[in-house]
């Protein structure tokens, strides 16, 4: 009964929000364009589809996703679980929480994999492309970024590293790539950030930044427990670079071998 009438709330709250989006798109075809809504009956049936969709979304993160990420971080930092003592002060070592570095990681790089956004990107950047940027590479390189972005930033909530500092080393390290990565990829670099950081990804690694800050000694939820979607968007880009500037230096490779060995 109480899911029942959770889903009612939820619903609600749902059309409120995404009412003004339709009004607005109504507003543009009737008094700017001038014309009649194509496909009326049909739209407004995938109106509903998305309502409904995103209710039972919005309620399956609180009920699954969130909780799901909160427990596996507490489980994970226990000591317990670890087998290690906790020292004097009360604390752990950061070198104690490799399960979490690793869990992490695994966290990062398959909901990334999974991630809608990154897939419908990825289709039509191969189809674009005429087949020169492969789906599953470009999609491999994002995810090993968020893997690698998440991680690192499980490494900050549990040692207390500066957030501003890191992602001001990491955008330092996107602008040195910008100037020497191939002109094509930049773009499709900079748009991998965003669409790696959605549906999927974000409940999951937000759930765990607030698992991590609320069951480590001396960390707050709300200073510490955030920055990891940030760190997430951050090092997708570096590594679609680094895609493109490997894929490069290995066709470049391979027409020094076809020209030597033609002379």
């Amino acid at each position: 009964m109480s899911t029942l009438i959770q889903l009612i709330d939820t619903l609600w709250t749902t059309i409120l929000d995404v009412a003004p989006i339709l009004l607005i798109l109504v507003l543009f075809q009737v008094l700017v364009l001038r014309q009649k809504v194509p496909h009326l009956r049909r739209m407004i049936l995938g109106f509903l589809y998305v309502v409904l969709g995103l209710d039972l979304f919005l309620v399956g993160l609180e009920m699954a996703l969130f909780p799901l990420g909160e427990i596996m971080a507490a489980q994970l930092t226990d000591p317990a679980f670890m087998g290690v003592a906790r020292d004097a002060a009360g604390g752990l070592g950061w070198r104690d929480y490799l399960w979490v570095y690793a869990f992490a990681a695994a966290i990062g790089f398959s909901t990334t994999i999974a991630e809608p956004a990154l897939i419908a990107v990825s289709l039509k950047v191969t189809e674009v492309s005429g087949g020169a940027v492969k789906s599953w590479g470009l999609r491999v390189a994002v995810a090993i970024g968020v893997a690698f972005g998440v991680s690192l930033g499980a490494l900050r909530i549990i040692t207390g590293w500066s957030l501003p500092i890191l992602i001001v080393i990491g955008y330092v390290v996107v602008i040195v790539q910008t100037v020497i990565a191939p002109r094509q990829i930049i773009p499709l670099a900079y748009d991998s950030g965003g669409v790696t950081t959605s549906t999927v990804t974000v409940p999951l690694v937000t759930a765990l930044g607030l698992g991590l800050a609320s069951n480590i000694p001396g960390r707050s939820p709300l200073i510490d427990g955030f920055g990891l979607i940030a760190l997430a968007s951050l090092f997708p880009m570096i590594t679609v670079m680094g895609y493109a500037q490997i894929g490069e230096l290995l066709t470049r490779r391979a027409a020094r071998r076809t020209a030597s060995e033609d002379s």
